[in-house]
């Protein structure tokens, strides 16, 4: 076996267990200022849990710098992907988001979850009509695909500056949705909790939580295109004009 072989199943098997990780640290996290701190819905445990996300984001960047890649969120590795050559795509669409680590270990994640804390819930719920619901998660995906791909544009070498602007935005754009959707911007996550109810192959989860989602995944990655100019074709007009 190949390294190229080798390389893409320790990909594999990182988001696997990186997606059971991020499963665990919101729910942990929940747990944490509900139960051991019974704060709930008081202002203070929402700034404790608001801060808390944020570190948790950080966390995660840092393991998925370290594990050259890992994904937690099928839509990050789509946005990668359509940018993409064609080999890659297909790898992505056809190993990481589907059949594998990325749904497989928040299904994992959340069963033992479940198993392990009964009371932590069924997790996020649609609380509006299918349309709305739509076009709320598609919303929040296009405007973080947005970010996500302007900051790797305009700032790709600073980690702490990056990972700080996308924390923050995801935080906002959860809160905003988080009373009609869930605010989750990931297929992934929701998946392992409808699974678990009982609702994962239902219109109304397939269509909020899946397809609103991956179209404005798309719909971001082609106007980001349409709208900014690429790097390289930049770079030889600025040394066109120099010349």
């Amino acid at each position: 076996m190949g390294r190229a072989s080798m390389a893409k199943i320790r990909l594999v098997a990182s988001d696997f267990v990186v997606a059971f990780m991020w499963v665990w640290s919101g729910a942990l996290n929940k747990l944490f200022v509900n139960r051991v701190l019974g704060l709930g819905r008081d202002p203070r445990g929402e700034i404790i849990r608001a801060t808390l996300s944020i570190i948790n984001m950080f966390f995660f960047a840092f393991l998925v710098k370290i594990s050259n890649g890992a994904a937690y969120n099928p839509l990050t590795v789509l946005a990668t992907a359509i940018s993409g050559d064609f080999n890659r795509f297909l790898f992505t669409v056809g190993a990481r988001i589907p059949a594998q680590a990325v749904v497989i270990g928040s299904i994992t994640g959340v069963r033992l979850l479940i198993d392990t804390f009964p009371e932590i819930g069924l997790g996020p719920r649609l609380t509006v009509d299918i349309h709305h619901g739509a076009l709320t998660e598609g919303f929040l995906t296009f405007s973080i695909v947005m970010i996500s791909l302007g900051l790797s544009r305009n700032i790709p070498g600073s980690f702490f500056m990056k990972t700080w602007i996308s924390s923050v935005s995801k935080l906002t754009l959860h809160v905003l949705g988080s009373d009609l959707t869930g605010g989750c911007m990931n297929p992934a996550s929701v998946m392992g909790w409808a699974y678990a109810r009982g609702d994962h192959i239902t219109k109304e989860h397939i269509l909020v939580y899946w397809l609103a989602p991956l179209e404005a995944t798309l719909l971001a990655v082609w106007t980001f295109r349409l709208l900014v100019q690429p790097q390289k074709e930049e770079k030889e007009k600025l040394k066109a004009k120099s010349e």
